[in-house]
């Protein structure tokens, strides 16, 4: 049965309906809701912006973009963006996807939390970014219809959710606080754990091996 919400079509291939079900039983409410979003969100600024991406691709890249988040990886010292695209190679792997559009996604995942950089990258990786930055940063919010946004929070709705997406990045790596080096995601962690101090880029020139 074919779901259309603010005019995107939700793709409806073995290979989708497959990726919403492990989705679906391997995060929470919050970030399933939250990934669905973001593929609604990257569609309609990619309509915006004229970018095209495959639709099943770029599915794929924003369902599965936070499963390093999960329980599943709290023993992973890796950035949780890698441990998200490292599952999302597996699982297209299965299904016969040439290996180029497997990078392309990769790279969408692994990308999704540096400003920037994917927006000059293909549209599958670009439009991730485009998606988690409207709906967790409110960057484009403005430039969408507001009846497209209220029909997609209808679909997937937000309670309370800028308080429990950042509870939820706290529990995805507070475990791993040196994979945050470098990132936005060190930002989380000097607010809600105690004592934390992100790892410093210049103290750590000067205290290299380097005499001079």
């Amino acid at each position: 049965m074919t779901t259309i919400i603010a005019g995107v079509k939700i793709p409806d291939s073995k290979m989708a309906a497959d990726a919403t079900e492990l989705v679906r039983d391997t995060a929470s409410e919050l970030l399933f809701h939250h990934s669905r979003r973001v593929f609604l969100f990257g569609s309609l600024q990619g309509a915006r912006l004229g970018l095209q991406a495959d639709p099943e691709l770029l599915y794929v890249g924003a369902m599965f973009h936070d499963l390093g988040l999960t329980a599943k990886f709290r023993d992973s010292t890796s950035r949780f963006e890698l441990d998200s695209a490292d599952e999302a190679r597996r699982f297209l792997t299965g299904y016969g996807i040439d290996e180029t559009d497997i990078r392309t996604v990769w790279e969408g995942i692994a990308l999704h939390t540096t400003p920037e950089i994917p927006s000059r990258l293909e549209p599958e990786i670009a439009l991730v970014t485009a998606g988690v930055e409207t709906d967790v940063l409110g960057i484009g919010y403005s430039e969408l219809d507001q009846a497209d946004i209220d029909a997609v929070t209808a679909a997937h709705p937000r309670p309370d959710f800028k308080n429990q997406i950042l509870k939820a990045f706290t529990e995805g790596f507070k475990h791993r606080p040196e994979s945050t080096f470098g990132t936005v995601n060190a930002d989380v962690l000097e607010h809600f754990v105690p004592g934390f101090r992100h790892i410093d880029f210049v103290e750590v020139i000067q205290n290299s091996a380097w005499p001079q």
